[in-house]
């Protein structure tokens, strides 16, 4: 037999000042002050465990609105019975008591009748059960929260007040100065990605606000200046960037990079790993094609399906600006030690320039490092990550980067003392990645107007 649950009768005031909440009397009791007040359970205070229930999240919202943050994270089970109490406006509660050695409970129907707003990550949507979100977008609204605002005026005085709000909710860390508050807006620029932008998760600049004011508190400081700042940026780095450090320590080590000299087929490309930039080395050799039939482009480095288009791209790119035959070729192309794994097309550019250097074998400087996606026409396409990747470039020794022209706005976010650390080179081609990339030489010459030519013709 289910036990039940009913609605406690209440005062006018009661019912107006409780709206939205129902109280379980006792089926055998009557007791509504013991159960309605001082326990949630269903029964009297007799009532075994394994018979007493507790109104979930669905039914203390009733009357009310009900948030659910990483909505994709439940279970589809778990996600058809919200869709249930959503389309029913009633739902049992069922469960079982850790005491109950097994025994279940289930009561009829219970009122739930609320607004649902639900949370998550655009990646997460293909895990929402279709049915879920069909109603969501049926009775209700889908919005998409940007990650980034315009940098005006207005929001730089927004953030200079999220500032002082998180100095005043922290309680115990002193107040920003001038030079604190514009380090704390230009690293909103930088953390955005894009060019004229702040990011919009503050939750991470806010760490950096607090971690900077623990340093000027340790300092005795009256205020947190771009000094403490600078330092918070180091001492409250990301898992992804401390693990990122250790590996370009290890690389340097070993020289699995190169940032001196020359070499055929070798190019140190950019990457970003979380929210840190990496050095990507890239080495392609080309060797005579084991079939007769067709010639073969060999990746390895545990790339993703992107990656694996962006690599097959470069013998289109091969074949109509150097004039090369690839057809009696086998070209292998190695991401050295990637063991995070390599996803997207921005290596592209690095690629196209290590396979041009093993085929017509002019060596690359190794100084320089570069990141841009290529068209099989042979532009270079605008990539994200550039801030990241030139810090990356600048961590390790690198002297020149290569980025896409249409990012160099992005830089913005760096300031002057970083810049002059490293010259950039913004490019729109491959003719200019070349250009800038390959050591000088009568090959070089040959193969540049060789390319130049064909740009000229199109």
């Amino acid at each position: 037999m289910k036990p039940k649950l009913s609605e406690a009768r209440v005062s006018s005031k009661q019912e107006r000042k409780h709206a939205g909440f129902v109280y379980n009397v006792t089926t055998d009791m009557g007791n509504l002050f013991a159960n309605g007040f001082l326990v949630s359970n269903s029964g009297g205070l007799g009532t075994p465990p394994h018979l007493r229930v507790a109104p979930g999240a669905v039914h203390r919202a009733h009357r009310g609105v009900l948030f659910i943050d990483e909505v994709a994270s439940l279970s589809p089970k778990a996600q058809q019975e919200l869709l249930t109490a959503l389309q029913e406006r009633k739902f049992s509660i069922s469960g079982q008591s850790e005491m109950s050695s097994g025994a279940l409970v289930h009561t009829e129907p219970v009122p739930c009748d609320f607004v649902l707003i639900a949370a998550g990550n655009y990646k997460d949507l293909q895990k929402m059960h279709p049915a879920l979100r069909s109603r969501i977008r049926g009775y209700g609204y889908e919005a998409y929260m940007e990650e980034t605002m315009p940098d005006t005026p207005e929001n730089r005085g927004k953030l200079v007040r999220f500032i002082a709000q998180e100095v005043t909710k922290d309680g115990k860390i002193p107040h920003f100065d001038k030079s604190g508050i514009d380090a704390i807006i230009d690293e909103a620029r930088k953390r955005a990605g894009r060019k004229n932008r702040f990011t919009l998760k503050l939750r991470e600049l806010g760490g950096l606000v607090r971690a900077a004011g623990d340093l000027a508190k340790e300092d005795g400081s009256q205020f947190v200046n771009a000094g403490h700042v600078a330092k918070a940026k180091k001492l409250a780095q990301t898992l992804e960037q401390q693990i990122v450090q250790q590996m370009i320590d290890v690389k340097k080590d070993y020289q699995v990079f190169l940032t001196k000299g020359s070499a055929v087929g070798r190019v140190n490309g950019l990457a970003v790993m979380g929210d840190a930039g990496i050095i990507m080395p890239i080495v392609a050799e080309v060797a005579p094609a084991a079939s007769r039939e067709e010639s073969r482009i060999i990746a390895t480095g545990k790339l993703g399906e992107i990656a694996k288009e962006a690599v097959e791209n470069v013998s289109a790119i091969i074949k109509k600006h150097t004039g090369k035959d690839t057809s009696s070729y086998d070209i292998h192309i190695q991401f050295l030690q990637t063991h995070e794994g390599v996803e997207g097309d921005s290596a592209s550019v690095s690629v196209a320039t290590a396979v041009i250097s093993a085929l017509e074998e002019v060596p690359v400087d190794q100084s320089v490092a570069m990141t841009g996606s290529i068209s099989v026409r042979g532009g270079v396409l605008p990539v994200g990550g550039i801030v990241p990747k030139v810090e990356a470039a600048i961590e390790a020794g690198v002297k020149t980067v290569i980025i896409p022209e249409s990012n160099k706005e992005d830089l913005g976010a760096l300031n002057g003392g970083t810049l002059k650390k490293i010259k950039i080179v913004p490019v729109k081609n491959i003719y200019e990645v070349l250009k800038s990339a390959l050591v000088e030489g009568k090959k070089k010459k040959a193969l540049l107007a060789k390319i130049k030519r064909e740009f000229r013709e199109n």
